[in-house]
């Protein structure tokens, strides 16, 4: 039953729901290319106070950012079939609840992490938060095609978190692991948008998918990728990562690659439905990003 803005609403639902304004999920991969970057900068095991305050932190500042988004994108939300149970969309939480709980979210983790960590950590979150809500929410997601390219650099940032919060400072590792991300999004993204895109059709969100063929997908999908697999090779010959990084990061960016080939052989063929097997690269995916941060964790130690 979904309530009004003014009817009841137990204790135990909205604490479930002010926690989905968060949106957990996605900051569980925020937070596996943060921690393993880490174990990186350190060449090692790093402080575990400041991993757990890093991270804290990190939870604290894209949970502020995603709450803003939901607050901006309740209109939508509620015509989208995928999003028409979050809280705003059932009533389980206010607009004003939510607009005052993103600020205050982005607030405390932007004191937080500089307070606890440093401030050039600080300045990337906050950085990453005003990204995501005024750059790709308020300003690309509903305009260009181009809204998850770009957008997606808010992404990007808790790499950079990471290395600043060991460090205080910023090195190619970093920007390389970066740009691995920035280049991961898209084919992450495709797949999913391609699955639902008569949900952002319907609300008028220019998602590529919706603008173009799937063959014009397939084939943005296969470039972003092999550029990403690229990149993630670079940190080995620049001195950053050994043997056992480039063995996970050659094995798995190539199984990424048979599968986005496979996607556009079958967008290609006219394959559509079911039969199209988009998710399965949408799945691969987040395997992908997981491994490789691991391997980024567990290089240090066999060098």
């Amino acid at each position: 039953m979904t309530p009004s803005p003014g009817g009841h609403r137990p204790f135990g639902a909205r604490v479930k729901a002010f926690v989905a304004l968060t949106k957990p999920r996605i900051i569980e991969l925020l937070l596996i290319t943060t921690v393993p970057v880490m174990f990186l900068a350190e060449q090692g095991v790093p402080d575990l106070w400041l991993v757990l305050v890093t991270c804290l932190g990190g939870y604290l500042s894209a949970g502020g950012a995603n709450a803003l988004n939901m607050y901006i994108d309740r209109d939508i939300d509620a015509l989208m079939d995928r999003t028409s149970q979050r809280p705003l969309v059932t009533g389980m939480v206010s607009p004003r609840e939510c607009l005052v709980f993103g600020i205050g979210l982005g607030v405390v983790s932007t004191l937080w992490f500089g307070l606890l960590v440093n401030w050039l950590s600080a300045a990337l979150s906050l950085g990453a938060l005003l990204f995501y809500v005024v750059v790709y929410t308020m300003i690309l997601k509903r305009r260009t095609a181009q809204n998850i390219v770009w957008g997606g650099i808010a992404g990007c940032l808790p790499v950079l978190i990471g290395w600043s919060a060991v460090t205080n400072s910023m090195s190619w590792a970093a920007v390389i692991l970066f740009m691995v991300i920035f280049f991961w999004t898209p084919p992450h993204y495709w797949p999913l948008s391609m699955k639902v895109k008569e949900d952002y059709a319907r609300v008028g969100v220019p998602m590529l998918p919706v603008v173009a063929s799937n063959k014009v997908v397939a084939r943005q999908i296969v470039a972003y990728s092999w550029v990403m697999v690229a990149v993630s090779l670079l940190l080995t010959p620049l001195g950053y990562t050994g043997w056992f990084y480039t063995t996970v990061a050659l094995v798995s960016g190539g199984w990424w690659l048979k599968e986005a080939h496979g996607l556009q052989s079958r967008a290609k063929s006219g394959v559509t439905g079911g039969k199209l097997k988009e998710m399965r690269l949408f799945h691969w995916s987040i395997t992908y990003v997981s491994l490789l941060f691991v391997a980024v964790a567990v290089d240090p130690f066999l060098r």
